[in-house]
């Protein structure tokens, strides 16, 4: 749910085909999104869903780093994005933050493919993780400045993002 209350998010969480997806919804602004992972978290897919039946957007990304839209449209400029970073979920940070794998205090940096659901701008964005105890983490934004502590539970799924998200039971 966000700080504010007025949007919830449903999450489902999954193993198929070797590797995870998630499907959720975010009410409020009614976008539904799924991304699709492989065993090791990194990103394979990701589709949103706004208004229509069919995705508004559809990424992927191949074994080689290289990304593309699911209509063959090439997208060079997310080369080199290991992440997405949707901003109406707290989930995208959960991404790299099991992908990553860092012992306490120590950070990486890295890039995403930021993503605005409402304009459905995708662009690069550069950002560090740092891991500040076996649940704890700081995610700084370095294009800009926004910096957050997240908590994480025994599945390294992110809890509660101060001040934009908290999580509900």
């Amino acid at each position: 749910m966000s700080w504010s209350g007025d949007s919830t998010e449903i999450l489902t969480l999954g193993w198929e085909n070797g590797g995870w997806t998630a499907d959720g919804f975010v009410s409020g602004i009614d976008v539904h999104y799924v991304v699709r992972v492989d065993a090791e978290w990194r990103i394979r897919q990701f589709m949103l869903f706004r208004d229509l039946d069919e995705p508004d957007l559809w990424l992927a990304r191949g074994p080689d780093g290289r990304w593309g839209e699911v209509n063959g449209a090439e997208r060079p400029e997310l080369d080199g994005c290991t992440d997405v970073d949707l901003l109406c979920t707290p989930f995208t940070n959960t991404l790299p933050i099991r992908r990553l794998g860092l012992d306490i205090g120590s950070s990486a940096d890295i890039v995403v493919a930021y993503i605005d659901p409402e304009s459905l701008l995708v662009e690069p964005s550069q950002q560090r993780y740092v891991r500040l105890d076996y649940r704890r983490w700081r995610f700084e934004a370095l294009d800009g400045e926004f910096v957050a502590e997240l908590d994480v539970d025994e599945h390294g799924l992110v809890g509660d993002y101060p001040d934009l998200f908290r999580r509900t039971r």
